[in-house]
């Protein structure tokens, strides 16, 4: 399985963001795309995730299931969390889980894997902003899908849960998943990086 982008260009605003841009990322494989505030980290991920469409170029994957499209193999962590604060952590990850559709994992098994299986019926209002970066990190592992666009995951996350996830995405990547992650901060794990917008 390849991801692939090829001339990409990316206009925001009636602003060219960014032009020209290649990239491949292969299963088994992180990329990690850095760069200054404002260059397009995030607007790279969003345009794999099918969200904004390009103003030139192409972005690709090959080797991935023939019957789904690049958006429907895509699993989209922006750097805000997106919950529903009246709902539980529970009513949170089934919402989501129902959402995306496919092949579903144990719910429960993906609360406890994330350190909230304390939590499951308190509302999302009253987590913290470390565990709603958990809640959202358990629905990586509760619809299972081959590519990763991470924006910022560790954002919130105290030592023990950016050890945790460095754990979730090695493990990704071992049954021949991809990462591609907006980050200013190491990942974790072994990555290559793309650069956007010149120095970082």
């Amino acid at each position: 399985m390849q991801l692939s982008g090829s001339a990409i260009r990316c206009v925001r605003g009636g602003r060219e963001v960014f032009a020209g841009l290649d990239f491949h990322a292969v299963a088994g494989e992180a990329l990690a795309v850095v760069g200054r505030n404002g260059s397009g980290k995030t607007s790279l991920l969003r345009l794999i995730a099918g969200l904004l469409v390009p103003a030139g170029g192409s972005i690709a994957l090959s080797g991935g299931d023939a019957e789904l499209t690049l958006p429907e193999q895509c699993h989209y962590l922006g750097h805000r969390d997106a919950l529903k604060p009246a709902l539980s952590v529970t009513e949170n990850l089934s919402f989501w889980a129902d959402f995306l559709g496919g092949e579903r994992c144990n719910a429960t098994e993906s609360l406890a894997t994330v350190g909230l299986d304390h939590a499951t019926d308190l509302p999302a209002a009253f987590l913290s902003a470390g565990q709603r970066r958990r809640l959202s990190l358990a629905r990586l592992l509760t619809v299972r899908r081959p590519v990763w666009l991470l924006d910022e995951p560790t954002t919130a996350l105290d030592t023990a849960g950016q050890d945790m996830f460095c754990g979730l995405m090695g493990d990704h990547l071992a049954r021949g998943g991809l990462i591609v992650a907006a980050t200013h901060a190491p990942l974790g794990i072994e990555s290559r990086e793309l650069r956007i917008g010149g120095v970082a």
